[in-house]
């Protein structure tokens, strides 16, 4: 039993590396999740209407794949915000974003009241915002993000699906933005060149 219980730990964990190649997934693919302008400004640029549907955002557990990556020492409860990206009603993106508790309002001021605003374009407006190095995975289907995207998008049918992630910086305070593809976005076309609102791209905050 104690065996069986470590493998579905392992099974939930998703293999994050700095280089998108490793992730088996096509040259548009990969141009959407290598580029590091603001995802929701160019989402916005493919559509005639652009929504962030809040899923939940609460106090809950983080997965046992992002609690190093906050720099805590094993899971626990966090700030927790949940949402799809959608595409003239169409959903295009799940994005889950923790905050560590030990973040303070002055930190992160409008994270907790953004409601269903967009959580990219607060972070790419604001000076103060470093962000960190992306990295790729693929979820497969033990997952628990995509066992949540099957629920909310039960159109998904998808075994594994190519995501993202990277930190933020504000004030030594950092947040953990989590981005899936969903099929989707494969059927989305740039009508317009996108606004650039990275004004702070570089310098690229690496931590270890």
């Amino acid at each position: 039993m104690p065996n069986c219980s470590k493998a579905i730990r392992r099974s939930a964990l998703a293999h994050w590396v700095e280089h998108v190649n490793t992730v088996e997934t096509s040259p548009a693919m990969q141009d959407w999740l290598c580029n590091r302008n603001s995802l929701t400004a160019r989402l916005v640029a493919c559509c005639q209407q652009f929504r962030v549907q809040r899923l939940s955002q609460k106090q809950s557990r983080c997965l046992v794949d992002e609690f190093v990556e906050i720099g805590l020492s094993r899971p626990a409860k966090v700030h927790e915000r949940e949402v799809l990206l959608r595409c003239d009603g169409v959903a295009m993106i799940y994005g889950h974003t923790v905050v560590p508790l030990s973040a303070t309002a002055s930190q992160w001021p409008l994270f907790r009241a953004l409601g269903e605003k967009s959580l990219g374009s607060t972070l790419f407006n604001d000076p103060l915002v470093k962000r960190g190095v992306l990295s790729y995975a693929r979820l497969h289907a033990s997952h628990p993000l995509l066992q949540r995207i099957k629920r909310e998008v039960p159109e998904v049918t998808a075994t594994s699906l190519p995501a993202r992630r990277s930190l933020f910086w504000r004030k030594g305070a950092c947040l953990l933005v989590t981005e899936v593809f969903l099929p989707t976005i494969s059927s989305l076309t740039l009508k317009e060149k996108a606004p650039l609102e990275l004004s702070q791209q570089e310098p690229l905050v690496r931590t270890a």
